[in-house]
């Protein structure tokens, strides 16, 4: 579960009927109707060029939470039906555990009754349930003019040159880019660097960054509850992540404290910081500034060249070959999630926070 005011929690199984999302504590009278759904979903669904040719249409159904298209203040349930299922790959591996993935641990953890298809509740397919959550807490910030863009910055040894800007264009340059790139100069080579790994039967790792505008000053309950351990928590759960910074992030670590030092300084009648090494975040709350943060994802482990696995019935070393559908490249299709995660965590933390405007004006009056 991620949240306290606004809790997530997702289910579902990749090869099982289908997966979703439970939403509590969501605010009632918020607009949301199927298709506003489904065009989010639409955002991280497979079967685009370069991504999983697994079809899915990922068609939201609102079990329970919205009547006459507004959110009710109760539980919401949304479920996503499974409806292009192959499990024949995995029948194949289910005692030679793919390297990279969760199989063997979660053979051990769940003593042999966890669902082994397509990686069962570990499967990149459950966040589609995020991307459904992402969407309602995207429309819940929207009321306060909070903005949450999520774009690729890196794939394999390629980096992309993006600015990010606070508008819809914007967001149409990303979903209309095949690799979720802005940038259309770098979308060039990213393609061909992608395209290129494909046909070597292998693939590569990326980079996912993004940005919220318009926060206020103070989002964030630290010392165990500051917005970017929030974040973190979140964002690393995503299948595949391996890590997370914010701002100027690891290369912090090399800079002098006079480097790195960003300066507060008064700009058209706001309170700012010079740059935004520290991503938009001081001692885990927001500053005022941008939020910023990238999110690394390793290669997906799957891939059409032989690799050394176990074969646990005789103990022997063996190679396995993926055959199964899978994404060339995780970050692509996980730009989505990233961006559901940022406004899910925001969300819970703008919550968190209005909670205690009522009791600023009283003692302040």
């Amino acid at each position: 579960m991620i949240g306290r005011m606004l809790r997530v929690s997702i289910f579902g199984e990749s090869h099982g009927r289908g997966v979703g999302v439970l939403i509590e504590g969501f605010p009632p009278g918020i607009p949301i109707d199927e298709e506003y759904l489904a065009r989010e979903l639409a955002k991280r669904r497979p079967g685009a060029p370069l991504t999983s040719p697994r079809r899915e249409e990922d068609k939201p159904e609102i079990l329970a939470g919205v009547f006459n298209g507004r959110t009710t203040g109760g539980p919401i349930l949304v479920f996503i039906r499974n409806k292009d299922v192959d499990s024949s790959f995995y029948e194949e591996v289910k005692m030679k555990p793919r390297p990279g993935h969760a199989d063997y641990p979660a053979m051990v953890k769940y003593w042999g009754f966890n669902d082994y298809r397509g990686g069962g509740h570990n499967s990149g397919r459950l966040t589609a349930g995020v991307v459904a959550a992402g969407a309602f807490a995207k429309r819940l910030l929207s009321l306060f003019d909070i903005r949450v863009y999520a774009y690729i910055v890196r794939i394999g040894d390629v980096e992309a040159q993006v600015e990010p800007v606070d508008s819809d264009e914007f967001r149409e340059r990303i979903y209309s880019s095949p690799v979720r790139c802005p940038d259309p100069t770098s979308e060039k080579v990213l393609v061909a660097r992608l395209r290129e790994a494909l046909s070597d039967g292998d693939s590569l790792g990326g980079i996912v960054e993004a940005v919220a505008f318009n926060l206020p000053v103070g989002l964030g309950d630290p010392p165990m509850d500051g917005l970017d351990s929030d974040l973190a928590k979140a964002l690393i759960s995503i299948p595949g992540a391996k890590g997370v910074e914010f701002g100027l992030g690891f290369r912090l670590a090399s800079m002098k404290g006079s480097e790195a030092v960003d300066p507060w300084v008064y700009r058209d009648g706001m309170i700012m910081t010079e740059s935004n090494k520290m991503g938009g975040l001081n001692g885990g709350m927001t500053n005022g500034m941008p939020l910023v943060v990238r999110v690394a994802f390793k290669p997906t482990s799957t891939i059409r060249k032989p690799v050394k696995t176990i074969n646990l019935e005789t103990m022997e070393e063996t190679m396995l070959r993926g055959k199964g559908r899978h994404d060339p490249c995780i970050a692509i299709r996980a730009v989505a999630v990233v961006e559901a995660y940022v406004a899910i965590v925001l969300a819970d933390h703008l919550l968190r926070w209005l909670a205690w405007q009522p009791v600023k004006s009283r003692i302040s009056g």
